[in-house]
């Protein structure tokens, strides 16, 4: 695993780098390695790197892979990155840290009693469709501040946005976009940016970068 602990160091020092240009703190910036689709093992692997936030697209792939290396290493962080359905909440409060993919009235519904029945309180995200894309998920830009107050009505932590830009635009005009709706809203943070545009994000104000196959190579 000598190559994902050199690509996880290759990673943070670009983060570095970036961040120097456009003087931030790296420390500003949380990396979430994506382990989506990789074993619990090259997820441990990762962890002796001394990697701690993690993102995964599904909540039974997360089910199945962390809780025993959760309970080997406290102090983990899981984010949730992929989209949540309604009937997968109380798994997913009951597993997760961090919510990224808040998106419809219903799901922050469905949190927001999960969360109170359950006695957490969990970091969310609301996912904005930045491109209005037909086939993603996230709320349209248009109705991004009344959710926002939908949610905060709800008692929900909303503790920024997230976005996942256009294959075929560029990722620089959606992340300026989301910053302007983060501010306009009062939101501190922000997550945008993947393996091929993260240190673009990090120039837009990224707090949280989602990157895969850049440490993990290609999936699993």
């Amino acid at each position: 695993m000598t190559h994902l602990a050199a690509n996880l160091a290759d990673v943070r020092a670009r983060i570095n780098a970036k961040c120097r240009v456009v003087s931030r703190d790296p420390a500003s910036v949380t990396l979430i390695a994506v382990s989506k689709t990789h074993g619990a093992d090259i997820a441990a692997a990762a962890i002796a790197a001394g990697q701690a936030h993690f993102g995964e697209n599904r909540v039974q792939e997360a089910e199945d892979k962390w809780p025993a290396l959760r309970a080997d290493h406290p102090g983990l962080t899981l984010h949730l990155i992929g989209p949540l359905q309604t009937n997968k909440v109380a798994d997913a409060v009951a597993l997760f840290d961090v919510i990224h993919t808040l998106d419809r009235p219903k799901l922050a519904e469905k949190l927001a009693a999960e969360m109170v029945r359950a006695g957490k309180r969990l970091s969310c995200f609301i996912q904005v469709n930045t491109g209005r894309e037909a086939q993603k998920a996230g709320v349209d830009p248009s109705e991004t501040d009344g959710f926002v107050a939908s949610c905060r009505a709800l008692k929900l932590d909303v503790v920024g946005l997230m976005c996942i830009p256009p294959v075929n635009e560029q990722a620089a005009l959606h992340f300026a976009f989301l910053r302007e709706l983060a501010v306009r809203n009062g939101l501190a943070q922000l997550s945008m940016g993947m393996s091929e545009d993260f240190e673009t994000a990090i120039a837009f104000g990224a707090t949280h970068i989602r990157v895969g196959s850049a440490i993990f190579g290609a999936r699993g």
